[in-house]
C-alpha cells in the first residue's frame, strides 16, 4: 500500500498551546508503516520548519528528501490530496479535507486516522469507496454520445412522463399528430402505400400486421416493464383509431436505465427508419467494485442503447474487469462494427 504522511497534520496531534509540533510523531508514523512494509512518502507544509520541536534532525530529513517540503506560497493539502489522486495512495492525516470534496472524488476512502498509545502511533482504516449510484447511467450515457460522434441518430428524452397506459396512448398521438401536420404527410402516405417492409422483424413478433407504419419505441423503468408491455396491445389499437390510421402503430417496450420508476419517453419512428440489427456493439471495460452489478445489468443496458438508437435487436454488450480501473465509478467504454449489421439473413 501506498501512504503519503501529512507530516504538519500527525506532527501537530496532542499539541497544546504552550507545545510545539513534535518529530517524534512523524518518526512514530514511519517506524509504523515500514513495518507493514508500506511505501509512504512524508509530506509537509513549507512553516513547519519554523514550528517543529526538534529543528535541527527535522531539517536534517528535509536535506536527505526523506521529507518533501512543499513551496511557501503552495496549499500543501492540495498538493498531498493531488499526489495521493495520481498515485492511487491512502493519507495518514485526521484532517478531513472538507474543502476539497468538489475538487477530489471520495477523499474519506483514501484517508487513514490516527491516534497515539503513548508514544506510539495506532493507525485506522479508511472507509469504505463511496459507490456511484448513477454508473448506470454515465455508462450508457458514455455509449450513446460515442455512437452520435459516429453520425448516428440517438433520442435524448430523459425528462420522463408520468407512466401509465392513458398517457403513453395520448402522448403517442400527440407527437404523431403534430407530425402529420408539419410537412411529413407526405412521407406517410408514402408509407402507407408501399409493401410491408417489416417483414423480417415482423416473423419474430405475434399478431402484429406487417405493414405498420409506425414504430413506437416505449422507454420505461424495468420495474414498469410488465405492466407496459401487457397494455402494448390496447394502446396500439387506441392510436390507430384517434389517427384513423390503416394500420395499427408496432409498440415496442423497452428498459431503459434512464427513466426513473413510474415515469416513461417515447421514440417514434417510421418503420423503414427502424434497423434490423444494432449498427455496433460495446465493450465496457470495468473496476472490480463495480464488475458484478454492472454484468448483471448489461442486458439493461443493451435494451436502453437499442431503443434510443431505433434497432430492432439489440447490441452485444461485453463487459471486462480492467485492474487498471481501480476506484469504484471508473469505467471505459468502446464501440464496435456489429458484423451482422446489413447482411441479409437466408
Amino acid at each position: 500500500m501506498k501512504v503519503i504522511i501529512d507530516a504538519s497534520n500527525v506532527a501537530h496531534f496532542g499539541k497544546k498551546d504552550d507545545s510545539s509540533p513534535k518529530l517524534s510523531n512523524i518518526l512514530s508514523a514511519v517506524k509504523a508503516l515500514e513495518s507493514q512494509k508500506d511505501d509512504f512518502a512524508i509530506i509537509a507544509d513549507a512553516s513547519l520548519r519554523h514550528e517543529i520541536d526538534d529543528k535541527d534532525k527535522y531539517l536534517l530529513l528535509v536535506e536527505e528528501e526523506a521529507i518533501e517540503e512543499v513551496l511557501a506560497g503552495n496549499n500543501a493539502d492540495h498538493f498531498i490530496l493531488e499526489l495521493a489522486d495520481e498515485e492511487n495512495a491512502k493519507i495518514l492525516s485526521n484532517d478531513m479535507f472538507r474543502e476539497f470534496n468538489d475538487e477530489f472524488k471520495d477523499i474519506q476512502s483514501r484517508r487513514l486516522p490516527f491516534s497515539f498509545e503513548g508514544e506510539n502511533i495506532a493507525i485506522g482504516e479508511a472507509k469504505k469507496p463511496k459507490k456511484d449510484k448513477n454508473i448506470l447511467q454515465h455508462i450508457c450515457e458514455d455509449i450513446l454520445i460515442a455512437i452520435e460522434n459516429k453520425r448516428w441518430e440517438v433520442y435524448n428524452g430523459k425528462e420522463g412522463i408520468e407512466f401509465s397506459p392513458l398517457n403513453i396512448a395520448k402522448e403517442s398521438i400527440i407527437r404523431m399528430d403534430k407530425s402529420q401536420n408539419s410537412g411529413v404527410g407526405n412521407k406517410l402516405e408514402g408509407l402507407f402505400s408501399k409493401l410491408p417492409m417489416f417483414d423480417k422483424v415482423m416473423d419474430m413478433v405475434e399478431n402484429v400486421e406487417t405493414s405498420a407504419p409506425y414504430v413506437i419505441f416505449v422507454l420505461v423503468h424495468p420495474k414498469d416493464y410488465k405492466e407496459a408491455v401487457k397494455s402494448a396491445g390496447n394502446v396500439s389499437v387506441t392510436i390507430a383509431d384517434r389517427l384513423r390510421l390503416n394500420k395499427r402503430p408496432l409498440i415496442a417496450v423497452r428498459n431503459d436505465l434512464f427513466m426513473k420508476p413510474g415515469t416513461f419517453e417515447l421514440n417514434i419512428l417510421y418503420s423503414d427508419e427502424v434497423e434490423q440489427e444494432a449498427p455496433l456493439n460495446v465493450e465496457i471495460k470495468i473496476n472490480s467494485h463495480d464488475e458484478v452489478f454492472i454484468k448483471k445489468n448489461s442486458r439493461n443496458i443493451a435494451s436502453t442503447i437499442a431503443g434510443r438508437m431505433g434497432s430492432w435487436k439489440f447490441p452485444f454488450v461485453a463487459v471486462k474487469p480492467d485492474v487498471i480501473l481501480e476506484k469504484p465509478g471508473d469505467f471505459e467504454t468502446f464501440l464496435e462494427k456489429n458484423e451482422k449489421y446489413g447482411k441479409k439473413e437466408d
